[in-house]
């Protein structure tokens, strides 16, 4: 309310500057007293001619000119303002007392910000700034949700910053909260698992493993939990369930999932043999085939892309796909060879090249 009775203030202080000059009548150039004083000189030429201090041709003559002044005077006297400065006074004062306010505001409004409550200078100096350290935003964070524990997305944003900083147990108290009070997801119940699994050194503890599993309840095509399950399989010693569990993962999987390559070099670990992605008619014709038919019928696909690479390598796409074909099916050599006639194809354009190199980090090798 002080900004806005300031504004009001300096609103009146404006339109009464308009105003006041405005306000001020002129006087009109001849007034009474200039009547006053031609009439008195009629008497004095009078008592000059009774005197015989001036000839009666002389006197008629001063009373002729005398006359015309005093009628001109009692003229001057008569005439009223011109009703066009009247008009135009009151048109200006109307610009002032309407026109001014309206344009403050249509300036004000776009500007600036009328609906933002007070921020006192004290908050100000407390709020966080983006160029401090890490830990000391962090602590900032956590100072604020020591005072305003129920602030559950204040928990969900400390919680994975924790992680990275490796304060698991930190970050293990701020899932729960997170979960306590904003609610629970198959996101954070595989976050959690997560990072109690970091916290026992990569191990998928059994309460890691319980929260994974509630991850999968909420949301059966959860990724994150969905490879922990299968880590957690392939620890126990059981690497048929891990091969299973990852084979479904990557049979649901787009081609271009950037946690694929992960999952297949997680595979092979455990002696599965994935294949590449397939489209949903090749899909479709391989379901009922048996493992050698299935086999032979995705290495005929991998052949019949690399001929037509070999015609035509301006397809970037088309080369990681190649490269990690040759990959899942445990064939290096050819992954490389298909590597390196990658690069020379698109060896003449940057920007193929970038991507290039871009899509073989994300497979695991050296872009």
């Amino acid at each position: 309310m002080t900004l806005w009775f300031v504004f009001a203030l300096m609103t009146a202080a404006a339109i009464f500057a308009v105003l006041w000059p405005l306000s001020r009548r002129g006087r009109p150039p001849n007034d009474g007293s200039e009547a006053a004083v031609y009439k008195d000189q009629l008497t004095e030429i009078d008592r000059d001619v009774a005197a015989d201090l001036i000839g009666s041709s002389e006197a008629q003559a001063a009373r002729v000119e005398i006359s015309r002044r005093l009628l001109a005077a009692a003229d001057n006297q008569r005439d009223p303002p011109a009703g066009s400065n009247v008009r135009l006074r009151r048109t200006a004062a109307v610009i002032a007392l309407v026109g001014l306010p309206i344009v403050a505001v249509g300036f004000y409004y776009p500007l600036g910000s009328p609906n933002l409550g007070d921020f006192p200078l004290a908050q100000r100096t407390r709020a966080p700034d983006a160029t401090q350290p890490l830990d000391n935003l962090v602590a900032q964070v956590e100072q604020h949700l020591e005072n305003n524990p129920t602030d559950g997305r204040g928990w969900n944003v400390l919680a994975p910053v924790l992680a990275r900083l490796g304060r698991y147990d930190d970050a293990v108290r701020a899932y729960h909260n997170s979960i306590t009070y904003v609610g629970d997801s198959a996101e954070r119940r595989a976050d959690l698992g997560e990072t109690l699994t970091a916290a026992a050194g990569g191990v998928v503890t059994s309460e890691a493993k319980a929260e994974f599993e509630r991850a999968i309840a909420l949301n059966a095509d959860q990724v994150k939990a969905s490879y922990f399950l299968g880590l957690a399989a392939e620890q126990d010693g059981r690497p048929a369930e891990a091969a299973t569990i990852w084979r479904t993962m990557l049979g649901k999987a787009p081609a271009n999932a950037p946690w694929r390559p992960l999952v297949q070099a997680a595979l092979v670990r455990v002696g599965g043999s994935p294949a590449p992605a397939l489209s949903n008619d090749a899909a479709a014709a391989a379901k009922d085939m048996n493992e050698t038919d299935r086999s032979a019928m995705i290495r005929g696909m991998v052949e019949r892309l690399a001929t037509r690479l070999k015609q035509n390598g301006d397809d970037v796409e088309g080369w990681l796909r190649l490269v990690r074909a040759y990959m899942v099916m445990g064939d290096q050599g050819k992954a490389k060879g298909a590597l390196t006639e990658a690069r020379q194809a698109v060896a003449n354009d940057p920007e193929r090249l970038r991507q290039l190199n871009e899509g073989l980090k994300n497979l695991g090798l050296d872009g």
